[in-house]
């Protein structure tokens, strides 16, 4: 589909930070006509020009992974309408509050390039700049190293008990043996 062109109609815009990156979600409503046009990260995902129905919902998918989306559109007074947008069926508040729970990021330079690594607790994958990784498990006598590869610099992810019940497992980066701060 075509790339953005211009702001014509755009009601609103969000950022979602997923696994396989941070998405821009741009929504065009034409009030008049009732078009619709979803755009993720510049590109053109859903249009449909002439819709006599003004409120109701517009669902698609974002990222690697195929994340369902939804954006609701209501009334509010007179011609005035409010969107939401809201990801796996879960606010988009609460969709990023458990996926802080479930994943953790890093942003950092690796062989001077800007690379976001995120690892999902709960399937211990792990994504480097979008791209899901090959790893390899290891138990230590400390807890867990997960093992992968960047540009040639060994990496790993290291989980280990933090000694508190509060704040269960702690997982730290390692690249080149050296831990990177959160």
């Amino acid at each position: 589909m075509p790339p953005r062109k211009n702001l014509g109609d755009l009601v609103a815009h969000w950022e979602v930070a997923l696994s396989d990156g941070v998405h821009k979600i741009e929504f065009e409503h034409g009030t008049t006509s009732g078009k619709r046009v979803v755009y993720i990260d510049g590109k053109e995902v859903y249009r449909k020009e002439w819709m006599f129905k003004l409120v109701g919902f517009q669902d698609f998918v974002v990222g690697k992974q195929k994340i369902k989306g939804r954006i609701s559109i209501d009334a509010c007074s007179g011609f005035a309408y409010e969107y939401t947008l809201t990801i796996e069926g879960k606010s988009l508040k609460k969709f990023l509050e458990n996926k802080s729970k479930t994943s953790k990021a890093w942003a950092l330079h690796v062989g001077g390039v800007e690379t976001r690594i995120v690892f999902e607790k709960d399937t211990l994958d792990v994504w480097v700049n979008g791209e899901k990784m090959e790893t390899a498990g290891e138990f230590t006598d400390d807890g867990t190293e997960t093992h992968f590869e960047v540009d040639k610099h060994a990496c790993f992810i290291q989980a280990v008990t933090s000694g508190k019940r509060r704040e269960g497992i702690v997982h730290s980066l390692y690249v080149d043996n050296r831990i990177i701060p959160d």
